[in-house]
């Protein structure tokens, strides 16, 4: 227990840290590292790309029925460009500002990934552990390790289809994550240990095995090992209790209702109050639009780990059998090109994020509807990113050897073909 309190000490002592990472040890054989971010052009983007930009949110919003959404996009050598757009509701709602805070859906993955590495680091947990060894009643995962689990490789189902019908109609429940990953566990399993599969189960599975390991909890784990060392002051893993992602400014949350012949576009369902225990350590985190993008820069570079080995993102597979050779993944992320990020989707917010890690170039979306999924959160930040890609460099500044392997038109067309149809509901 000695490395848990000493690495207590240096997350807090990181706290106060605002524009970098410094973890200091308590005794002076323990390393000093700092972290500052790539210097960031201090500027916006040409006014043609802004333009490009502004176009894509309005046809992501059109598509997906959110009123609103949060974006950020940061070139080192050119530009950045943060704003809000949009409303809270259909209409007249209140604008939406960059200072909201939301849910981030599945880049909860990635912190859960970063305390597993973290503790591993530490000689706390082996990533080779099998998940018996951490969690009681699952004796037929003795073949699956805590790696198998971040990596997405333990052959385990989802749980979001069979729960999702009780996220909307009962937000405020709270759930046990052993029960909430028992629906996943009970679904048809793939190969594991050799294929990639989507399973929130096994994050919300490694969440519990860590609680356990380190004798703390997912929250506190999570902000020891990745908000506070990164002085990320919005983000956290709540509590259970149902509530509002922040006591401060909040972006509303909304699902829309199915009508015949396709949605209630008009009148969505706000689901801003929420338990975190619907995603845990794969989904429950809540943060900031400048946080996110602050967290992706640094995650993609791997900031927070003390050792360098084994590689991360090393060994990636295809995120699907018909994914494009560039769509990868593995260590909880999603690797597109050279780009290291996530997307997915909670109750009421779609949320994507990706950073290069050569050159700090990192865009970060979020969408106030959740009915699409996060496909069109995922779609919208690779069009945002292929259109700041091609953006030119700032005076004095000289743009690195940076693509990425498709076009902007290419995802604006995608979102567009998959809008969803909304109609008015029948009178009476």
């Amino acid at each position: 227990m000695q490395l848990l309190s000493s690495r207590r000490f240096r997350a807090a002592a990181a706290g106060v840290a605002v524009l970098g990472l410094f973890l200091t040890g308590c005794t002076s054989s323990e390393p000093e590292f700092s972290y500052q971010p790539p210097a960031q052009v201090d500027g916006d983007f040409p006014a043609d790309t802004v333009t490009a930009m502004q176009d894509a949110v309005a046809n992501a919003l059109a598509a997906s029925g959110a009123s609103g959404a949060v974006v950020g996009v940061w070139a080192p050598w050119s530009g950045s460009w943060v704003a809000g757009v949009g409303t809270q509701d259909p209409g007249a709602g209140a604008e939406i500002t960059t200072d909201m805070a939301f849910r981030v859906s599945d880049m909860t993955r990635l912190m859960t990934c970063d305390v597993l590495y973290g503790l591993a680091d530490e000689g706390i947990v082996g990533l080779d552990d099998p998940v018996p060894d951490h969690v009681s009643g699952v004796p037929d995962l003795t073949d699956i390790t805590l790696l198998d689990l971040c990596n997405s490789t333990s052959g385990l189902g989802s749980s979001e289809a069979i729960a999702q019908a009780a996220w909307k109609t009962t937000p405020e429940r709270v759930w046990a994550p052993l029960e909430l990953a028992s629906y996943g566990l009970g679904a048809p399993r793939a190969t594991p240990h050799t294929t990639y599969t989507n399973s929130d189960a096994g994050y919300l599975l490694l969440g519990l095995a860590l609680e356990r390991a380190s004798g703390m909890t997912a929250s506190e784990l999570i902000s020891a090992y990745v908000t506070r060392p990164l002085a990320l002051s919005n983000t956290s893993l709540p509590s259970p209790a149902p509530a509002a992602p922040s006591t401060g400014p909040v972006m509303d949350g909304h699902y829309l209702t199915p009508v015949e012949g396709g949605y209630d576009c008009a009148a969505p369902v706000d689901i801003t109050t929420l338990s975190s225990s619907t995603g845990f350590t794969d989904s429950g985190v809540v943060s900031t639009i400048d946080d996110l993008g602050r967290y992706m820069q640094a995650e993609a570079a791997q900031v927070l780990r003390t050792k360098k080995e084994p590689n991360r993102f090393g060994s990636p597979l295809p995120q699907a059998p018909d994914a494009p050779s560039w769509f990868q993944a593995t260590g909880g992320a999603l690797l597109v090109g050279s780009m290291i990020g996530q997307s997915g989707w909670t109750p009421g917010y779609q949320t994507s994020a990706f950073s290069d890690p050569a050159t700090g170039f990192t865009v970060a979306v979020v969408l106030n509807d959740s009915t699409t999924g996060g496909t069109t959160a995922m779609h919208l930040a690779w069009e945002l990113a292929a259109l700041a890609s091609k953006a030119p460099a700032a005076e004095g500044q000289t743009a690195p050897d940076f693509g990425l392997p498709f076009t902007a038109e290419q995802y604006h067309q995608e979102i567009a073909n998959a809008a969803l149809p909304c109609v008015a509901p029948p009178e009476g």
